[in-house]
């Protein structure tokens, strides 16, 4: 108990002693004065000029015109720099890549409401369990019967 005690000190001695710290960065060539007065660089998640809602569907309709999920006529609509997405596929990543290409088309956010057919679902879970049998043989292990086993060099 005396240890907790000493160590939560420590501690609050720690965080004293760094929060009464103004000293500029070690770094920094600029006087204080001429630091005051320069403008630090927006941070990346800040709030950039809104674009129009049509500007924002016009670059999301051509970004899946230069794409192979163009094949699939996906509805676009973007409201309050929201888009929807409406549509079907037969293959199932074209659901994700339309959500990228929506966002980095400018959108502040998207409704995926693209459905996928039942064929492009039994393909991806055909596909997983056939990865998983794959990971369950091991590398130095025989993959059939017949096959006779691999030697060491």
């Amino acid at each position: 108990m005396p240890e907790m005690r000493t160590l939560a000190a420590a501690m609050l001695v720690g965080a004293l002693a760094c929060a009464g710290q103004t000293r500029p960065a070690a770094g920094s060539h600029a006087p204080a004065s001429q630091a005051a007065h320069q403008r630090a660089p927006a941070p990346k998640g800040a709030a950039q000029p809104a674009r129009s809602d049509a500007a924002i569907e016009a670059d999301i309709r051509a970004r899946f015109a230069k794409s192979k999920i163009n094949a699939d006529k996906f509805q676009v609509r973007v409201q309050g720099g929201v888009a929807t997405l409406e549509g079907r596929t037969d293959v199932i990543q074209h659901k994700g890549v339309a959500t990228r290409l929506a966002k980095s088309g400018g959108a502040l956010g998207v409704n995926n409401h693209i459905q996928t057919s039942e064929a492009a679902r039994r393909k991806a879970a055909d596909n997983l369990e056939k990865g998983r049998r794959r990971a369950q043989i091991k590398r130095g292990d025989t993959r059939s019967d017949t096959a006779p086993p691999r030697q060491a060099r």
